[in-house]
């Protein structure tokens, strides 16, 4: 399988972006996850009335790929519109590093803005499993 170009994952997560479920904030964001295979999983964020609970676009694409089996990733594309690019929120950038370790970050909008990171630059020191033993 030829693997997704950006303009590919951006316009997952932008579709994704239309699904979320966001009527306390109305901010929309999607997520497109690439695995290992070149396959996309996608996510949208789902809010709650007990905000706490409220599931982010990146969390919500891992953890779906999770759930069918899938262990490693290459790259996400996080559709947000925004003024600025938004990055992924620091519980998502360290659920991210536990499952992916590394992964290219690729930041969009609706107006055809992006930017590409590295994981490590959006969360140069993270805690993580070397920690714990």
């Amino acid at each position: 399988m030829n693997s997704p170009t950006h303009a590919d994952l951006i316009a997952a997560a932008l579709e994704a972006r239309q699904r979320a479920h966001a009527p306390y904030s109305k901010f929309l964001v999607g997520a497109a996850l690439e695995d290992e295979h070149g396959r996309i999983h996608t996510g949208c964020n789902i809010e709650s009335a007990s905000y706490g609970l409220t599931i982010c676009a990146e969390r919500t694409a891992l953890f779906k790929a999770i759930s069918m089996g899938v262990r490693n990733f290459r790259r996400i594309a996080v559709a947000a519109d925004s003024p600025q690019l938004t990055p992924p929120c620091g519980a998502c950038r360290q659920v991210l590093r536990d499952h992916c370790r590394e992964l290219e970050v690729i930041l969009c909008n609706p107006r055809g803005e992006s930017k590409v990171f590295q994981l490590s630059e959006l969360f140069p020191y993270p805690f993580h499993d070397d920690f714990l033993a």
